[in-house]
């Protein structure tokens, strides 16, 4: 089954909040000089008076939206997640988290797929690093209805967030009638031989995935975590319990990132076997999407070889 494709997670995001911005005076956006590929040239075009240029100096753009945090405004800054994260880390830790400051960092470009940018530019870890850092939200929504109101939740939480942001198309997943609720997780299909627990937009792999193991008569139930911080332990702890085996999947370093979260909650709460796919303790390159996918077996044909392998392995022992 092949899901039908909708806007990119990086315009959602752009008409997204320009929309807000225009109920709410409160809101401003930062751009680090990438706004046309980040889609912050959105907010430019629709709030020009209240979009700030700030430039390649991405320290000091985060320093600035904590001043407008403090006198409150509600920022939002807009940079690709390997500066938003690596080059301004000192600046989000002491400056934001620390003091708490309703600041809302979005990190474009994360994950794989960032348009043949190289190595320099990808970033696989910002998740791992940001769920490590106090006071700090983090949220990976997997298709274009889950982005809009997750930033409109992001805009009603005060405190600081990162929103995990990616640029190529996805798959849509959620209709309508979805809801996203801050800190909770989506059983986004039901099963009882394996539990894949995944996030943002590789769910729609996973979901896919799914569907290839059903004709091989595997029957997954797949979990979605939009919000890895705060986590839903009661979910993950729900999955384990249903099928005694958990997977997670993620597009990201599988160090200390959504495979970490799950297997540190079913160590302290309910101990089963937890296996770990993502991408391996490396940094990344350039290349096609679907080459890319291939590689490090994030493409949903992958994911299945090796949930089959590893369910084989299970049951030999």
């Amino acid at each position: 089954m092949s899901l039908p494709a909708r806007k990119p997670l990086r315009v959602a995001f752009g008409e997204s909040v320009a929309e807000m911005a225009e109920k709410d005076p409160r809101i401003v956006m930062l751009d680090g000089d990438v706004g046309v590929s980040t889609r912050a040239d959105i907010f430019e075009a629709s709030c020009p008076q209240r979009f700030f240029q700030m430039g390649i100096a991405e320290q000091n753009m985060l320093a600035v939206a904590a001043g407008f945090a403090t006198v409150g405004f509600i920022p939002f800054v807009s940079t690709f997640a390997c500066f938003a994260v690596a080059r301004a880390l000192d600046s989000i830790r002491v400056l934001i988290a620390q003091p708490k400051l309703n600041v809302k960092i979005a990190g474009g470009y994360a994950g794989l797929l960032a348009g043949k940018t190289g190595k320099t530019h990808l970033m696989f870890d910002d998740v791992s690093i940001m769920r490590a850092m106090a006071n700090m939200a983090v949220i990976a929504p997997a298709d274009e209805m889950e982005t809009r109101q997750a930033i409109q939740t992001a805009v009603e939480i005060d405190g600081p967030v990162y929103l995990r942001i990616t640029r190529e198309t996805s798959p849509l997943l959620f209709d309508s009638t979805y809801r996203f609720e801050f800190g909770r997780g989506v059983v986004v299909r039901d099963g009882k031989d394996v539990s894949l627990v995944t996030t943002g937009v590789q769910t729609g792999r996973v979901v896919e995935a799914a569907e290839i193991l059903s004709q091989q008569g595997v029957n997954a139930l797949v979990l979605h975590l939009p919000t890895i911080k705060p986590f839903d332990s009661d979910a993950i702890i729900e999955a384990a319990r249903a099928t005694g085996f958990v997977i997670t999947i993620e597009e990201g370093t599988v160090v200390g990132g959504l495979g970490g979260a799950v297997a540190e909650t079913l160590a302290d709460r309910f101990p089963v076997t937890v296996k770990r796919l993502g991408i391996p303790d490396v940094f990344g390159e350039s290349g096609a999407d679907e080459a890319l996918l291939e590689k490090y077996r994030l493409s949903a044909s992958k994911v299945a070889e090796d949930v089959l392998m590893l369910l084989g392995a299970a049951r030999r022992r």
